[in-house]
């Protein structure tokens, strides 16, 4: 009884001090993301910023932004929802806490369930995904240029928190392609990077789609869905997520996210 004890004692102590360590690297991580990147809220948007882009662009930001509305520099997210760790295996609850910054492409994402802790980024112009199995072992360690793409598409996908992030500028354009869909382009460090998306008739975005690394061989068509947008800390954004890999064989949704607390410019962690 007594070994039994002492073997779960040191079971329950090697879980702390393992969370405890996450937790330490990831505060580093939301440190660092921070410093790599500057305030730009000093710029403001004006309706002149869409003149010629396409009608259902114009319409969007007609739709998102206020006139004077300053860009963000930061922001900071909470949601819930469910995942899948992989396609054929069930859902499960999941808690996310993310960072982004804008100036400089930069985001950290955890999500916590009951079995595993993961962190989605791209700091420093690297992308990355690290799943720890109770918080202990790292059982995925994933890096390389497959991953630094697939981490950026996801930056630039949840632009839409973060909207003056779509605005026109030098690395990123808007192309025509019909009154309800348009194209987004984005090249940043080598990368040229797209997104085919669609709007409604009262200008919110509803859709976005593109390709982008399923694994390390076989590049697929990704897609998020957005919807129940809302104005909070006075940006409308969409607050329901939907991710899914749209395959040969149909469409197989893994995340579905609900936006719980968003804020901005406020360069520290939650």
């Amino acid at each position: 009884m007594i070994v039994a004890f002492s073997i779960l004692g040191l079971s329950l102590l090697t879980l702390i001090i393992g969370k405890i360590n996450l937790t330490i690297n990831f505060n580093k991580k939301v440190k660092e993301l921070f410093a790599q990147s500057k305030k730009i809220s000093d710029q403001q948007f004006h309706k002149s910023q869409i003149d010629g882009l396409p009608e259902p662009v114009q319409r969007y930001f007609n739709h998102i932004l206020k006139e004077g509305q300053p860009y963000i520099s930061y922001a900071r997210i909470k949601h819930e929802g469910q995942f899948k760790a992989d396609l054929k295996n069930g859902w499960m609850n999941i808690k996310g806490e993310q960072y982004a910054t804008t100036e400089k492409p930069g985001f950290i994402w955890k999500g916590t369930t009951a079995m595993f802790i993961a962190q989605d980024l791209y700091i420093a112009d690297k992308g990355r995904l690290i799943v720890s199995l109770f918080s202990l072992i790292n059982v995925v360690n994933a890096k390389g240029e497959q991953y630094n793409q697939g981490e950026l598409l996801r930056w630039l996908g949840e632009s839409i928190l973060y909207p003056t992030n779509f605005l026109p500028s030098d690395k990123l354009e808007w192309f025509p392609i019909d009154n309800k869909t348009a194209k987004l382009t984005f090249n940043y460090k080598g990368f040229s990077l797209f997104f085919k998306i669609t709007f409604n008739d009262i200008g919110e975005i509803t859709e976005m789609e593109t390709k982008r690394y399923m694994d390390v061989n076989n590049l697929e068509t990704w897609v998020i869905k957005v919807s129940d947008y809302k104005e909070l800390n006075k940006v409308l954004i969409p607050t329901r997520f939907e991710v899914l890999w749209r395959l040969v064989k149909g469409d197989f949704s893994y995340a579905k996210f609900n936006i719980t607390n968003i804020e901005y410019d406020k360069p520290v962690k939650f």
